[in-house]
């Protein structure tokens, strides 16, 4: 009977992997059809990018700087593509493979907020970072035993250690880049630049719903016994009510605000929802994660407002309200209203400041690092394309090929 559970285990491991994985042609077909067509295949090889780097490297170095044992509770030793240090029920290599998917969604949220006037050659050299040395370390503080997890931090699926720091990282870059050419008036007013398909924008996101119901529920890495089979469904639960909560939210708040409901907006709202429930999923209750994914649906909608017309920050997508805002406030949320210690639930004061604390330091790493690796990109080789590149297209001046031929 154990090996028949631990058997049921890896399968629901390794089944929930692939559904994150999934999430991977989701990003990518959300941030095509966010942008315009002219720069289609470049969006596209760099979601690709992000796999493939994120897949070698978190195997070779990144596994063991997030697992690795060490007395700091700050860094694991690295692994050099050995897996034997790791003792679990579960086979390694299946734990391996559902922990590179994350590494790869973390890099992939950078990619949307830096489109379509970003080089190729350097997108490579901060895909490779992120997955090598941003997102690892600050995964051991949490998820791999470091001092964060000792406090009593909590991130169940990764609202702080994965969405918000991929948020706040697409944030930096695209101040570092620069806005659009043609984005702002000469007033400091900004200008719409629809995407080209929100057809293919629509389907990524209901792809990134579906692998959602990976990402959160198997984050339990286990479906044996009623405690497992009990907890990913009630993380089932909670994730597909958020989602729905945050769409409806930004829904109707674009249909007052500007008079028609925003198909575009919504589409952010639903991954708005999912990311802010990402961090609670297993504590709060279904009403909670009904607040959760509403409050988050609503917040949106001004961070995108804010970042734009306040900052002047050019994201094409709203990588950096969808999941730097959204991620820092489920993981607060999360101290709010968990049943189990939470403010709301007569927890007291504590949880909610050990949360605080953590999405603090997470994202503060992430932004010092981000900004160190940016702005020392355009400082040392130039991080931008030329002009003419922007204009005509990224397309055929990087990949000398395009997505739609006549």
């Amino acid at each position: 009977m154990e090996d028949l559970a631990i058997s049921l285990d890896t399968v629901w491991m390794l089944l929930a992997a692939m559904l994150v994985f999934f999430m991977q042609p989701g990003f990518a077909l959300c941030e095509a059809g966010f942008t315009r067509s002219k720069n289609t295949a470049n969006i596209l090889m760099k979601n690709f990018v992000d796999f493939m780097f994120g897949s070698l490297l978190f195997w070779f170095v990144g596994f063991g700087f997030m697992f690795g044992s060490d007395g700091a509770g700050f860094i694991g030793a690295p692994n050099w593509g050995d897996l034997s240090f790791y003792k679990s029920d579960l086979p390694v290599e299946g734990f391996l493979i559902f922990e590179t998917v994350f590494c790869a969604t973390s890099a992939t949220i950078v990619s949307g907020a830096m489109a379509e006037r970003t080089k190729f050659s350097m997108y490579l050299v901060y895909s490779a970072f992120i997955s090598l040395f941003i997102y690892p370390i600050e995964g051991h503080w949490t998820w791999g035993g470091g001092w964060l997890s000792k406090l009593g931090f909590h991130d169940f699926a990764g609202s702080a250690i994965v969405h918000s720091v991929g948020g706040v990282l697409a944030l930096i870059g695209a101040l570092a880049l620069g806005p659009r050419i043609g984005k702002y008036t000469a007033e400091g007013k900004s200008r719409a630049i629809p995407g080209h398909n929100l057809s293919m924008a629509a389907l990524g996101v209901f792809i990134l719903w579906m692998g959602w119901f990976g990402f959160n529920p198997g984050s339990q890495l286990a479906a044996s016994g009623e405690v497992n089979r009990t907890a990913i469904s009630h993380v089932f639960l909670t994730t597909n009510l958020a989602a729905a909560a945050g769409g409806v939210a930004t829904m109707f708040l674009t249909w007052l605000k500007y008079g028609k409901p925003s198909l575009s907006l919504t589409l952010n709202g639903i991954l708005a929802g999912l990311v802010g429930i990402t961090a609670g999923c297993d504590m709060v209750s279904p009403p909670g994660a009904v607040v959760i994914g509403l409050i988050c649906g609503v917040v949106l909608v001004y961070a995108i407002e804010f970042i734009d017309r306040r900052l002047h920050i050019d994201d094409p997508v709203g990588a950096s309200s969808v999941h730097g805002v959204c991620g820092i406030l489920g993981t607060l949320l999360t101290g709010l209203l968990a049943t189990d210690g939470g403010l709301f639930y007569g927890g007291g004061w504590r949880f909610f400041g050990v949360q605080a604390l953590g999405i603090f330091v997470i994202d503060l790493w992430a932004a010092a690092t981000g900004i160190l690796l940016f702005y020392g990109i355009s400082k040392l080789h130039g991080l931008r394309v030329g002009k003419r590149v922007e204009e005509e297209g990224l397309d055929i001046y990087e990949h000398g090929e395009s997505c739609y031929n006549a």
